[in-house]
């Protein structure tokens, strides 16, 4: 399901249809279903139409700060009612599938700034020998008493009803809290994909803006071809509401697929 939302948020850049056509030209049994999230009544009605549905992974999302502060409402029915309605389609129609969530780690907010941060020459650190600074944060830290941003609020809310699922229905979900993703098929934009879209910009001469205090923040980048093998072992091995925090800037878990295992 996909209704390039993307492109409206992030203008051509941001643009999914050349991955669609990609998918639908090389993958004999892809189906590109052109449809809002929001849409309960077209999404109920494909979870209705399809009988063997075992696996469901969402990763559709508004996914920038400064984007969330111009539209509060878009953001939020994408990001947390969009959410709620792929839930309860699996929960009223594809009850043994297991669903896995995109989150992100904006949902622990600026808390982490309150961790003892040294400033090195091209970077900021943790001190040696925190607890965190050896693995990274892990899903102890609160989310709570912290600014999260209109975009990390709204995901705070998808993620936590997302975790309820699984624990009060009993249905197989899991929250994956992902910082920088990457890979080949990333429809960079400015206001989100900054890795991709550096690239961009020195393959076509564009100029590249930094953002943030000094441009020392630090983004540990996941491969998508990581993230996908930690979610088929998840696939495997299915609990309830599960949560595992699978790296970005200062969170980072090298463990997730040995995690997922145990």
């Amino acid at each position: 399901l996909d209704n390039n939302l993307r492109e409206y948020f992030f203008g051509s850049d941001g643009t999914t249809r050349w991955m669609a056509q990609e998918l639908a030209s090389s993958l004999p049994h892809y189906r590109h279903m052109d449809i809002d999230i929001r849409d309960q009544e077209g999404v109920f009605r494909l979870f209705r139409q399809e009988s063997d549905i075992s696996l469901v992974v969402h990763c559709a999302a508004q996914p920038s700060h400064d984007w969330a502060a111009r539209e509060p409402l878009t953001d939020f029915t994408v990001n947390a009612y969009g959410t709620m309605v792929l839930l309860e389609s699996v929960r009223r129609f594809a009850p043994e599938a297991v669903f896995i969530f995109t989150s992100t780690n904006k949902v622990y907010g600026d808390a982490p700034n309150s961790l003892p941060l040294i400033e090195l020459e091209t970077r900021w650190d943790l001190a040696p020998g925190h607890v965190y600074s050896q693995r990274g944060i892990d899903e102890s830290m609160s989310i709570d008493k912290c600014m999260h941003s209109i975009f990390g609020a709204s995901k705070v809310a998808a993620d936590i009803m997302t975790q309820e699922y699984g624990r009060y229905f009993g249905l197989k979900t899991c929250v994956f809290r992902a910082g920088c993703l990457t890979g080949p098929g990333h429809s960079s934009a400015e206001l989100h994909g900054f890795l991709a879209y550096l690239v961009r910009c020195l393959v076509f001469g564009r100029p590249y803006k930094i953002y943030g205090y000094k441009g020392k923040q630090v983004r540990d980048n996941l491969h998508s071809y990581d993230l996908v093998n930690a979610f088929w072992h998840f696939f495997q091995n299915p609990k309830s509401g599960e949560t595992y925090n699978i790296g970005g800037s200062r969170h980072s878990n090298c463990s997730i697929v040995e995690a997922i295992q145990i």
